[in-house]
């Protein structure tokens, strides 16, 4: 079963210095990641996935990130399949994000 991280699940690892900082991926079009992304996100659209994952490191921490999290869960089941171990789905994807961890951040 593919692994989920929440938005402010993830919102407090990428806040948390002594944690590596995982791969972000996000897998939306062009004008929809210009449309707002997580800082520190890598682009690449869904469709590019097959062509380009043989660059990525199958060992990393990698978050992958859709805008409701649908596209993202299908590519990083993909990435399973293909022998990445650590790969992790953004439940709710970007509209979660916004939502979620802007009110997590907000409160500190």
């Amino acid at each position: 079963m593919m692994q989920q991280i929440s938005a402010p699940q993830l919102a407090a690892w990428l806040d948390d210095p002594q944690r590596p900082q995982p791969l972000l991926l996000d897998v939306r079009e062009p004008g929809e990641f210009a449309t707002g992304h997580i800082a520190g996100s890598t682009t690449m659209p869904m469709h590019s996935v097959p062509a380009r994952y043989m660059d990525m490191a199958r060992d990393a921490a990698t978050v992958v990130i859709c805008h409701h999290g649908q596209r993202s869960l299908q590519v990083a089941l993909f990435l399973e399949r293909q022998g990445f171990s650590k790969v992790l789905n953004l439940a709710g994807g970007i509209a979660a994000w916004n939502q979620q961890a802007a009110q997590a951040m907000s409160a500190d």
